[in-house]
């Protein structure tokens, strides 16, 4: 496994444990699902926690890598990422279909932006997905 796999890898661990905290205790009942405060606070939070989270992972995964490994991205590292972006694109572009034009009539407020935030990380979980079945079915391009 290369140290760019590794690091995809990284990310959407992180990003399962953290964001399905975060959408687990609203599902729950948690003030952040009902009132503007508390949402920025926890989301906050959660946020920095992910961002910690996946920089320190980094750089262990860096310091351990060998220096080839840490090269810059070469043509089909940029390929696969483009894949994984464009895929991703169409999931945020529903999402926010959704949360743009349908949820205003049925939802308002603390709702709205939850189900923004949720069609961004699945956004960004959708294009690590794709990322990591690209380098493990090895997708050249």
């Amino acid at each position: 496994m290369n140290f760019r796999e590794k690091t995809a890898w990284l990310n959407v661990i992180a990003m399962v444990a953290a964001y399905s905290l975060y959408f687990g205790l609203l599902l729950s009942g948690h003030p952040a699902g009902r009132e503007v405060f508390p949402m920025l606070w926890l989301f906050g939070s959660i946020a920095v926690a992910h961002a910690v989270t996946v920089i320190v992972g980094t750089v262990i995964l860096s310091a351990q890598a060998p220096k080839s490994e840490r090269a810059r991205a070469d043509e089909r590292d940029r390929a696969i990422r483009r894949r994984g972006a464009a895929m991703a694109y169409y999931v945020v572009l529903v999402g926010m279909m959704v949360v743009g034009v349908y949820m205003p009539f049925v939802e308002s407020g603390v709702p709205l932006a939850n189900a923004g935030l949720f069609a961004i990380v699945a956004a960004e979980l959708v294009n690590s997905a794709v990322v990591l079945m690209s380098y493990r079915r090895g997708w050249h391009g």
